[in-house]
């Protein structure tokens, strides 16, 4: 592998979807002594993923960090990505995208729980005080990749060759080619009022079917369905992403929800989704989904290539 490969090589960006994942956020404490504890965890990322892949031989276990634009000159002394900016609060008539706090993401993906508990006890053990968890969701895989709606997610995913083309930085942005804009989003669900629908509003809303996840056809004008807004296109062709989206729940609180998170090789591209979805195309027929499912979080990250991180640590 020459030089160049090594510098640009990705983190677990396209790596398959798992039985069980983590979503932590974390807030960065602004004083040196922080941001050097920070620097040096961060720079033995690769380390504390060892040590967790080799207590098993049966199940994967991988993780992603990104930085968001808050703390990136701090961390790294140099200019950001040319895409990276806060998650852009996005206000539609009914419904609101909102943008919150958040400096790291720790996207962590393993067949079992265990595996990511683990993980996040040394982590959080190596940043000490110098950090703060905003959040700490737990998702796991539900009947086959559905979410708690009842539809499979994730259908629309690029595979093969097209998959790192849709998620990993290339030539347009060379300082930080091998890295991926990945954008946060929690969804809470109104479980009640999803199941007072009948199964064919659902689908229209969805714009599937729900028992084979068969596509159905695009509405030319007038209300579009969840799929054909989230279905960017221009004069070149359509722009895939990548969700790795899973359910979360505590059902003694009455919490049910779906964690998107989407990674792009141009940020621009779920920032188009998400306008469309709550703005509307045409405005104001937002996505319905938005009537059963509030976004409460919204953050936008960079995740470098490995070299970056690991050129943290000194």
């Amino acid at each position: 592998m020459g030089r160049r490969a090594l510098e640009t090589e990705p983190q677990y960006i396209n790596s398959p979807m798992t039985s069980a994942a983590a979503f932590l956020i974390l807030a960065v404490k602004d004083d040196s002594h922080s941001l050097a504890t920070v620097r040096s965890v961060i720079g033995s990322t690769d380390d504390l993923i060892k040590d967790v892949q080799v207590r098993t031989i049966e199940v994967q276990f991988t993780c992603n960090v990104g930085i968001s634009s808050r703390i990136w000159s701090a961390l790294s002394g140099k200019p950001m990505p040319k895409e990276l900016a806060p998650f852009k609060e996005i206000k539609g008539a009914k419904h609101t995208a909102v943008s919150t706090e958040g400096d790291l993401l720790y996207h962590i993906r393993a067949g079992s729980a265990d595996l990511i508990i683990e993980f996040e006890k040394l982590l959080l053990e190596a940043f000490g005080d110098s950090v703060t968890a905003l959040d700490d969701v737990a998702g796991f895989r539900y009947f086959n990749g559905r979410d708690l709606l009842g539809f499979v997610d994730g259908t629309a995913n690029p595979v093969g060759l097209a998959l790192p083309e849709a998620t990993i930085v290339g030539d347009e942005d060379p300082d930080y080619a091998g890295g991926s804009y990945v954008v946060i989003q929690k969804y809470l669900h109104n479980m009640a009022a999803w199941r007072a629908q009948k199964v064919e509003t659902q689908e229209a809303i969805i714009g599937r079917t729900k028992f084979d996840n068969v596509e159905l056809p695009d509405a030319t004008e007038g209300q579009k369905s969840h799929k054909t807004l989230c279905t960017i296109e221009d004069s070149q062709g359509e722009y895939d992403i990548l969700r790795d989206n899973m359910p979360f729940a505590v059902p003694g609180k009455g919490e049910y929800g779906t964690y998107f998170i989407g990674y792009c090789r141009y940020l621009w591209v779920i920032e188009k989704m998400l306008e469309r979805m709550f703005i509307g195309n045409p405005p104001p027929l937002h996505d319905r989904i938005l009537d059963f499912s509030t976004a409460v979080s919204g953050v936008t990250f960079f995740v470098p290539a490995r070299k970056f991180l690991s050129d943290l640590g000194g």
